[in-house]
């Protein structure tokens, strides 16, 4: 399986580029707050989620797990004071979810056990 690439680069080092970008930009250019640098952060995180899920056709988990992040860094921004374990439990929360949504939605392309089908043929 290919990974989508945005602009030749796959999607989490735009992510991590954008990141970069936005504290070069607060320490040598213009001041920025932590809030607007995790707003940027989070609306990047939801962008490239929803380039990602355009590009693939079928990109369910990608778009539902950037709209999570980015839900997650603006409550955060807003005052949600969750330890980064807890953080981390609620995006794999919402992944499992999201997996467990698509894995009902898809079939596989081949039968389960091809080895078993092939020696069933007559």
């Amino acid at each position: 399986m290919n990974t989508p690439r945005i602009f030749g680069r796959e999607p989490s080092a735009i992510l991590g580029l954008v990141a970069v970008a936005v504290q070069f930009f607060s320490a040598f250019v213009m001041e920025v707050s932590q809030d607007t640098q995790t707003a940027v952060n989070a609306v990047a995180a939801a962008a490239v989620g929803l380039a990602v899920a355009w590009i693939v056709r079928d990109g369910v988990i990608a778009a539902v797990t950037g709209l999570a992040a980015a839900a997650l860094a603006l409550g955060m921004n807003v005052g949600l004071d969750w330890s980064t374990d807890r953080q981390a439990a609620y995006m794999a929360a919402v992944m499992v979810a999201a997996q467990w949504f698509v894995r009902t939605q898809v079939t596989a392309p081949a039968p389960p056990n091809p080895a078993k089908a092939a020696v069933a043929a007559p």
